[in-house]
């Protein structure tokens, strides 16, 4: 695959092809485009915040049963400001990220505090609220209060870079600095109703259906006549990104303790750190120091379950569960609590603990 001619930024074509650019990605859009999400066609900033949210990172597929969940539970802002963290954390447990869901929590209250309940209108002062960065400021201002505004999400850096030829490295502040100006220019003009909402929509049905990462289906694309990468044959090789993120790798020793009724001693993750702020069977960096912590006749029946692997964007993490039955008398290490399933099953838990607790409560028939 031939790699693409990294051309000198400040000689962009985008204001070259923004007319017929916008054009046709609103005309492809409101033909072809998606329109049948929840939190489409709708111009309340709640639903589109909270689905701009729940989308950074996961797919649509796992996005869909979430969203309607938590308006089910929190059909306001004010609802969900007044929500209590553990309550949003259970909601969101599965979802991942869960600086998501913290930053979800602090946003709705301060659109309480700072804006009296109701979201700003400008892109800008949204993008002062808690965990809402430029793009997802701007995908709210334009789909529901029609401020003329770019985004640049994945999807879009993808499509954008390949229309443009962009070889410029994204690692670089400066590059991507230079693909906002590229975007804002490409944006369609003000006088068209509705053109911004269909053109900001389309941009992100572009990147998700036609202008994949791998195999992109450039024959469906509307702008594939003007697109530099197709013209070139290689439109794999954008974005360009050379720094990779650096994986690590970390064993930690989970205690899975259970009492005579069943229950499971949880406690409370620290707020910084890993699964910050959620409820978790403790957790020990070495077999060693859970032993320790234990008190000789617990020490004495403890036994190790399968040890696993579970992937996090980062970072892999090696995790040996170490199984104890326990009288609900016994001291226990950390500042945990007894729970019944019916108490943890509403918690927020990280998904691999959330397994080992659920594969104790229901056990299959091989492993009973």
């Amino acid at each position: 695959m031939r790699e693409p001619v990294a051309a000198p930024v400040a000689a962009a074509p985008s204001t070259l092809i923004a007319p017929v650019f916008a054009a046709s990605v609103v005309r492809w859009q409101r033909t072809h485009g998606r329109s049948e999400l929840p939190w489409q066609n709708t111009r309340d900033p709640y639903r589109v915040w909270l689905s701009e949210v729940m989308l950074q990172q996961t797919q649509v597929s796992t996005v869909l049963g979430y969203f309607d969940r938590f308006l089910l539970r929190f059909p306001t802002v004010a609802e969900l400001a007044a929500a209590g963290e553990d309550e949003v954390f259970g909601l969101w447990s599965g979802l991942g990220y869960y600086s998501r869901a913290r930053n979800m929590h602090r946003c709705a209250q301060e659109v309480m505090v700072r804006f009296g309940g109701a979201f700003p209108r400008r892109s800008e002062d949204l993008e002062s609220l808690p965990g809402i960065g430029r793009s997802t400021a701007a995908a709210i201002a334009a789909f529901c209060f029609g401020e003329r505004v770019a985004i640049l999400d994945g999807n879009v850096k993808r499509v954008l870079t390949r229309v443009l030829g962009f070889g410029a490295d994204l690692s670089s502040s400066a590059s991507e600095r230079a693909l906002w100006g590229m975007a804002t220019e490409l944006l369609p003009a003000a006088s068209e109703r509705g053109a911004i909402e269909s053109y900001t929509q389309g941009l992100m049905d572009l990147g998700a259906t036609v202008c994949t990462p791998r195999k992109p289906n450039c024959l469906l694309c509307p702008v594939n006549d003007i697109c530099v990468a197709r013209r070139e044959g290689a439109p794999e090789a954008y974005p360009v990104k050379t720094r990779k993120l650096k994986r690590s790798s970390q064993s930690l020793w989970l205690l899975q303790a259970n009492d005579e009724a069943g229950r499971s001693w949880l406690e409370k993750r620290p707020a910084r750190g890993v699964w910050a702020g959620l409820y978790c069977l403790p957790v020990f960096d070495s077999h060693a120091a859970l032993l320790e912590a234990l008190s000789p006749s617990l020490r004495a029946i403890a036994r190790d379950g399968a040890p696993f692997l579970h992937v996090l964007t980062h970072k892999d993490l090696h995790l040996h569960p170490v199984q104890v039955e326990s009288d609900s008398t016994a001291a226990m290490p950390g500042e945990g609590q007894w729970l019944a399933l019916h108490e943890w099953e509403g918690l927020g838990l990280p998904a691999p603990v959330r397994k080992l607790l659920e594969a104790r409560s229901h056990p299959t028939p091989d492993a009973a």
